[in-house]
């Protein structure tokens, strides 16, 4: 087998891909399409008390034999190429799933590309999902409806109503960030390594990380810088696509807007 280790995999963790894979491919023969690599261990984020998280792909007759196997040391999870083709939607039960291949590396492909292919577009949106999580699914307008109530409740001296809304805002924040770039939102376990191996064009690290911070503590500041960049990206990403729909979702909050802008 011509499997591909990255270089920052410890040797246990690389005797036991070989293992894994010698197994499997004894197992499954030519219905053994693929492995690849997800977790901490995929992204160089590995500890001493990492196990690893290998996603072996199968032909849909090869899976009718299998089923996932959990240990300490190694979570084998079986998935047909099939399964793993099919995008699920925002909001279905499938979504949560999508970004553990964001980056993940491909350990090994028999399928001429298709694997690799499947992980980039699980982690990626098209145009129309972006729309989605946006507009349909309201994650813009949700968003700015948490700013407002934060804003208000600072403006009127409730500082602990303020915080809570600041925090509740954050997911709907990152949904929008990781929208706007065409990305799928990261867990939060890995949102600072990816912001710094895999930079947003409108949101580095050295930006959003801070902002974040200073959402947390209920900074009415920081929900005013978060609002502007999120007005700017929404302006460029209406622009690209011919249309106005996030702009008018901003604009539709009237005299709201006075309490967002600096």
């Amino acid at each position: 087998m011509d499997l591909q280790l990255p270089d920052h995999l410890s040797d246990d963790h690389q005797r036991l891909i070989v293992g894994l894979a010698e197994r499997n491919d004894t197992e499954h023969r030519d219905g053994l399409l693929g492995l690849v690599l997800s977790g901490s261990a995929a992204r160089g984020m590995a500890t001493d008390r990492s196990d690893l998280d290998i996603y072996v792909v199968l032909s849909d007759e090869a899976a009718q034999q299998r089923w996932a196997i959990r240990s300490t040391t190694v979570d084998e999870l079986p998935v047909t190429l099939t399964d793993l083709e099919q995008v699920p939607a925002f909001g279905s039960g499938g979504w949560g799933f999508r970004w553990s291949f964001a980056w993940a590396p491909t350990l090994l492909d028999r399928t001429a590309g298709r694997i690799a292919a499947a992980l980039h577009r699980q982690a990626t949106l098209s145009p129309d999902e972006i729309e989605a999580v946006l507009v349909e699914h309201s994650r813009l307008d949700g968003w700015l409806n948490y700013v407002y109530r934060a804003l208000k409740s600072d403006r009127d001296g409730h500082r602990l109503e303020c915080r809570l809304d600041a925090a509740e805002s954050m997911p709907w924040l990152l949904d929008v960030v990781f929208a706007l770039a065409g990305r799928v939102r990261p867990y939060h376990k890995y949102l600072p390594w990816e912001l710094r191996e895999h930079p947003l064009p409108d949101w580095p690290a050295d930006v959003l990380l801070p902002l974040l911070r200073r959402t947390l503590d209920g900074d009415p500041a920081a929900l005013r810088d978060a609002f502007v960049r999120v007005e700017a990206g929404c302006a460029a990403h209406d622009a690209a696509g011919g249309r106005q729909r996030t702009t008018e979702i901003i604009d539709g909050w009237g005299d709201g807007l006075l309490l967002m802008r600096p």
